[in-house]
């Protein structure tokens, strides 16, 4: 299975690089990994506590902000660096106050990882969510560098609960705690013999919580809305795009929506609009 991993990752790269011939978001991939570890070197001093949190993209950064603002809120000696797999969530939080440093994640050879955590040499490890990456979190193991998942959700059909899905969980038995968002995740869990986990719930709610207690007037949006019901649709794909489209073209009622797609780039706002 490691082997399998190992080319599934070489695979990804080399379709990274392929693509990133014609697509925007793939050589934003690629150069914002350049030269990354000299730029870690340059910026991170190893004195301090550092306190890692790692996203996939912006919506697992907005899982764990409340989580690293508290802990800039109680442990401000503390150091906190943010890493994203995807140009989503960098591009737009590379500038994030809240952290003390923000880079991409390398890719995950075992060479890079290990180069990485012993660069930063993390005091703890926050994985957002659904990271499960078999090289960092065999090394941070190794190292006895506590590391946790937050947000975590489970269902039977993912690999760690398939008939071949023994080596899958041994990267879950490598995270210090677990903790999962609903009882079904915490059941499935147990199920497989993973008891260092419990309920905690989603994170997304509390932050959702906090721009509530901190809205701001959009003029756009409040012309647009005025006296009418309105539906918000937040980072929608385009599975769910197509239901709503399907639904607003074919509905009587006069809600109003408004879609923020999980991709916008122009030719996928000109086909949500067209349709």
């Amino acid at each position: 299975m490691k082997l399998i991993y190992s080319l599934a990752i070489r695979m990804y790269l080399l379709g990274i690089y392929i693509s990133s011939l014609f697509d925007k978001k793939a050589r934003l991939w690629l150069n914002g990994r350049r030269q990354l570890y000299k730029r870690l070197h340059e910026a991170i001093d190893r004195r301090n506590k550092i306190i890692w949190f790692h996203a996939a993209s912006l919506g697992e950064f907005e899982q764990g902000r409340p989580v690293m603002d508290t802990i800039r809120r109680n442990y401000p000696e503390l150091k906190i660096l943010l890493t994203f797999f995807s140009p989503s969530g960098y591009e737009i939080r590379k500038n994030y106050q809240g952290a003390d440093y923000v880079f991409y994640l390398p890719i995950d050879f075992r060479r890079r990882a290990a180069r990485f955590v012993n660069i930063v040499n993390p005091h703890r490890v926050f994985f957002i969510k659904y990271e499960y990456w078999y090289h960092y979190l065999k090394i941070l193991n190794e190292k006895k560098i506590p590391v946790y998942l937050i947000s975590a959700i489970f269902r039977k059909k993912q690999l760690f609960f398939r008939w071949y899905g023994n080596w899958y969980r041994k990267m879950l038995g490598c995270f210090t705690h677990i903790f999962v968002q609903n009882e079904e995740s915490l059941e499935l869990l147990n199920r497989y013999g993973l008891e260092h986990a419990s309920l905690s719930g989603d994170t997304r709610f509390d932050r959702v919580a906090d721009i509530a207690r901190q809205t701001k007037s959009i003029d756009i949006a409040e012309r647009f809305c005025h006296d009418h019901t309105v539906v918000i649709c937040g980072s929608t794909w385009i599975k769910d795009e197509e239901i709503l489209i399907k639904y607003i073209n074919r509905s009587d009622s006069l809600l109003k929506f408004i879609i923020a797609p999980h991709e916008i780039n122009p030719s996928h706002i000109s086909k949500i609009i067209s349709a």
